[in-house]
């Protein structure tokens, strides 16, 4: 029987992102804040995944000797370095979030049956990378607070009521959504990046941050007039939403979680399966409608 199994570990570390070649304005246009001298800091956490079949005693690994592996081979080597000199890998390619995730996966690949490493830079952004190649995931994480009503405009109160429950009630009800957004990608051999990070961020908060927040949606985005703005159909909107934006950075959408309360949570993929099993759901509802 296979099981994945994760093993947490953490380093504080520097880095700057800083391109010899280029010149002090050409960096600082490029990298923004990040450019500048002599670089900043983080508390790295990391996430490593392993997969293996269990063994007569009921593990896939002593974490014992995995926790010993990545402290020698990552950990020891990194905590208080400044990134950019601290392994060779970072002075072909930037140590980026998601290019010193791969780099971790190079070091450890050899001694552990990985399945994937996650970096975390701040909680609010992390990559994920899988041994493919150079592709890679970046994950940006934000909010927006709004309120919004359960109740379908063909069906009566009543009926809205036996469905939604209290969510139906005529003056809605808010939250404090919490938004994941996840793309993907190949790293630039030279950049470290899948992406630029300030334009990624730009077009979540342009396309869905700054026009949900603080609004009731129902009545404020013209889409929720006749589709029910339920966890799914909000995550499903922001989804069509970001596509053509993200790709307009040089990335693919890959995953979107919008997370409505410490108890509810959805999220939706957008690969070619999950678009369509997702939009026939979204016409299915619609057409009940």
């Amino acid at each position: 029987m296979k099981c994945i199994i994760d093993r947490r570990a953490q380093f504080s570390a520097s880095h700057r992102y800083w391109l010899p070649e280029l010149s002090e304005a050409e960096n600082s246009d490029r990298f923004g804040l990040c450019a500048r001298a002599p670089g900043h800091g983080h508390n790295y956490v990391i996430y490593v995944s392993m997969i293996g079949e269990l063994d007569q005693y009921g593990m896939v690994l002593n974490l014992s000797d995995v926790k010993h592996v990545i402290k020698r081979e990552v950990t020891s080597q990194l905590d208080f370095s400044y990134l950019n000199e601290a392994w060779p890998e970072f002075q072909q390619t930037l140590p980026t979030t998601e290019n010193i995730a791969r780099i971790i996966w190079q070091r450890l690949q050899p001694h552990l049956p990985l399945h994937s490493i996650r970096l975390v830079e701040h909680p609010e952004l992390w990559a994920d990378y899988q041994g493919n190649s150079m592709e890679a995931y970046l994950t940006i994480s934000t909010h927006f607070s709004a309120a919004h009503r359960l109740a379908h405009p063909a069906l009566s109160f009543e009926e809205n009521c036996e469905i939604y429950g209290k969510c139906a009630r005529p003056n809605g009800h808010g939250h404090n959504y919490h938004m994941e957004v996840t793309i993907k990608g190949d790293i630039d051999p030279r950049t470290g990046m899948i992406a630029d990070l300030v334009a990624f961020q730009k077009a979540v908060d342009d396309y869905v941050v700054e026009p949900f927040d603080h609004t009731f949606l129902n009545k404020d985005i013209a889409y929720f007039e006749q589709v029910v703005p339920t966890a799914e159909n909000i995550a499903i909107h922001i989804r069509d939403l970001l596509q053509a934006p993200i790709r307009s950075i040089g990335a693919q959408l890959h995953k979107v979680k919008l997370i409505e309360s410490p108890n509810n949570s959805c999220e939706v993929y957008c690969t070619d399966l999950a678009l369509g099993a997702i939009d026939s759901l979204e016409r299915e509802l619609v057409s009940q409608g």
